[in-house]
Order: C-alpha cells, then structure tokens, then sequence
C-alpha cells in the first residue's frame, strides 16, 4: 500500500473501536489519533489500548494523539490527521458521522449496526454510492465471516455432493434457522463489564436486537447461501415478526452500568420499577425463495459467561448444523447430519473427500462419528477468537483501501439487503 494508514477513532463508544487496534497490522501508522468528548467511554477506550501495549505476549506500541472536544464530528473533519476514521457505538447518528467522515475525503471502518430505521435506507444507499465516486471505502467490521466454524459450515453448505441443494422450507418449517444468544452482563476478571445508559435506549441509540446483533446473522445467511453473490431487495421478503423485552430492576441496571438510578432518557421504557429493554426478535423472511427464521437474544446473565450461536441449513441430502450447547461444551461445532439411512453412505464418502481438500486451509480438520451424525473436529489451534478476527477484518479492509475498485460489487448490494430485512424487521 503506497499511503501509511492512519486509524482515527471517532467517539469510541463500544469496545470494538478498541479492539480494532488490538494487533499492530503492516502499514498501519504507530501513531493513531481520538476524537471524543472528556468522559467515561473515552476513559475505558484509553484503558483497553493500554492494555493492549503493556500485555506480556505480544504488546503492542500505540502512541495516541488525543482530542477530547464536545464536538469530535467537526472537529475530526477540519483537522483530519488521519485516512482511515473507525466508528463503534452510538447508532443512531452513526450514519451522519459516516457522511460527514466520507465527505471529508476519509476512508470509514464502521461497526455494526449503521442504521437502525427502514427511513435510513436510503441515506445508507446514498454513503456507499458516494465511497464509490469518491475512490473511497465504507466497510462494516462482519466479524463472523472469519469464525471457523461458520467458514466451514458455508464450505459444507456449497459442496452439492455433501448438502445437495437447499431446501426452501415454509415459514414454519424453514429451510434455514439461525439464532444468537447475548447476555448483558459479562464480567472480566469477576467485575461487570460495565454498559452505558445508550445501550438501552434501543429506539434512537443502539438499535434493537434484530437491528444491531441481527445484522451479523443476516450477513451470514446470505454469505452462506449465496457466497460472492449480490442480493436484491426485491428478492426479499419479510413475513412474522416478534419483538419481546429483556426485563432489568434497578439492582440489576446498577450491576451492569454502575449508574444509581435509572436515567431520564430510559423513562419510556421503565415499567413497574423494571426497565423493559427492547433486546429480543424474531423475523421470518425469504431470500431468493428460501425460508428463514432468525433470532436475536439478549438474555441478563449467561450461566458461564458465554455468547452462544446456533445455526441450521437444510439440504436434499444433509443437514449442516452450527452448535453451541452444553454438550459442546458452549463451543462452536459443526454437524453434518444426512438424510435418512439411505443418504449417509455417500454423505459420509463426500465429507471425507471434502474434509481431504480443506487441510490446505484447516490442516488437522477430520470428523467422527456419532451415531447418525458426523462431527467436524477443528484443531484448537484454527479457533483464535472472536477477538482477533477484528485484526483479521482489518487486514481484508486494508487490501481494499489499496484498491478501492477491488471491493466487490456483492459487498454494497448485500449491505443493502441485510439492512432491509433488519430494520424492517423492526
């Protein structure tokens, strides 16, 4: 890459601004700036990267030029010191930041969601028609594309003589399932990692579960199915929708954002002395024929802390199952489940010749027998955590700022897709 990067943090407000810098990647400036207002978000993103410089394996060295302004949007665009401006938290303005990042001439790596209403749809439309009159790139941080377990499932997926074809479904009876289980409160060396009063405020801030982590799932749905293809909105359609709240007390609030009372702007949504956060949905939709249902799930606590995904595809010949429970020890594994006795034969003979030509890629990767089903086992060393693949996300958005022509135009047709389905799915 001919220019050095240099990553400018807007207003970080979510972790993820962070943990973009959590690896030191070729080309990438030591010294990165932050535009963000004096308080408590700015606070915990100065503590993560310093973190990340003082850790005992493989510190990095992050020198950071620091703006604190009430102001961080203009004040970024007049002095743009940097060519690469990251976006994480705050949803509800995050599409004007990222035009306003753009019309100053400077590449954006944003965060999910970048809007949470069906009235943005168009503003969304208009940011990545101008990234491309512009010679720039907007690209959102698709964390899951670089998870392992959801990497295979789609190689499995689109091996006709392991999966056969997808079978469409009914809506309830789909073809395809995938679900997400969040939790709100996590906690990091046995205290709560703490959440600001924003996250709640699902309406004008964070967005809901189906506009915020459904994203994610949406995106894999159709990276899955389709793989380097682009999706139209008119092959899209949206059936049921549900929408259920997480319920909280205020001792419970307390505990996971350290805030004594619940604030003004949550008032709307407090019930009986119980905040009713907006943190549950379910959509039914149809992708180029195909049914889906989807879930987004933010519970309170997780029994042993952990973030759980499952997803189902359905084919003429087999099943391929993401699963993340208790048998699995709550860690992603692949399933691969064929079609009735007369199908497991010749399932079985493929996915030993597909799992034959995946060592280049995942060298180790075999399966077992269990009963009926075939277990996919991945070597430890393939699963690096959803944390890394923020470097790993980096680095792809990296080859495109080299090349912005290179982006494929499937990228831009299926952000516009996902973005479809989930806000109107709100």
């Amino acid at each position: 890459m001919a220019t050095e990067v240099k990553l400018i943090a807007l207003d970080p407000a979510h972790f993820h601004a962070a943990l973009v810098q959590k690896e030191m990647l070729p080309g990438i400036a030591r010294r990165s700036y932050i535009y963000a207002p004096l308080g408590q978000d700015l606070y915990e993103h100065l503590k993560r990267i310093e973190g990340f410089n003082t850790r005992a394996g493989h510190p990095t060295d992050w020198e950071l030029d620091i703006h604190t302004t009430n102001d961080p949007l203009r004040r970024m665009c007049t002095e743009r010191p940097g060519n690469v401006v990251v976006i994480a938290g705050h949803s509800g303005n995050k599409m004007d930041r990222i035009r306003a990042s753009l019309d100053a001439g400077l590449n954006v790596l944003a965060d999910k969601p970048w809007i949470i209403h069906a009235s943005q749809l168009p503003a969304l439309e208009a940011v990545l028609d101008l990234a491309d009159r512009s010679g720039l790139v907007a690209y959102d941080i698709m964390t899951e594309r670089y998870e392992p377990t959801n990497i295979i499932q789609r190689d499995l997926v689109n091996d006709p003589a392991v999966f056969g074809t997808t079978i469409a479904g009914t809506e309830s009876d789909p073809g395809v399932t995938i679900e997400s289980v969040h939790h709100l409160l996590k906690l990091v060396a046995g205290q709560p990692n703490l959440r600001p009063a924003f996250f709640f405020d699902a309406s004008d801030d964070q967005g809901t579960a189906l506009a915020d982590v459904g994203t994610h799932l949406l995106d894999l749905v159709q990276w899955t199915l389709f793989p380097d293809r682009s999706i139209h909105t008119q092959e899209l359609k949206v059936g049921a929708i549900r929408r259920w709240p997480t319920e909280m007390t205020l001792a419970e609030f307390q505990r996971v954002t350290a805030l004594p009372a619940f604030p003004a702007r949550l008032a709307p949504i407090v019930k009986q002395d119980r905040l009713q956060f907006d943190g549950n949905g379910e959509v039914h939709y149809q992708i180029r024929g195909i049914n889906v249902r989807l879930s987004a799930l933010w519970h309170y606590q997780s029994p042993n802390g952990i973030d759980l995904q499952h997803a189902v595809y359905r084919g003429t010949k087999a099943r391929v199952d993401v699963r993340q429970g208790e048998k699995e020890k709550y860690v992603p594994e692949v399933y691969v489940v064929p079609n009735g006795s007369e199908n497991r034969a010749a399932v079985t003979q493929a996915v030993e010749a597909h799992l034959r030509k995946a060592q280049g890629q995942y060298a180790g990767i075999a399966y077992e027998k269990q009963g009926e089903e075939l277990h996919i086992t991945i070597p430890d060393r393939h699963r690096i955590g959803h944390e890394a693949h923020f470097a790993q996300v980096l680095s792809h958005f990296l080859t495109y700022l080299g090349s912005p022509t290179s982006m494929p135009a499937w990228e831009k047709a299926n952000m516009i897709a996902k973005y479809t389905v989930s806000t109107t799915g709100v």
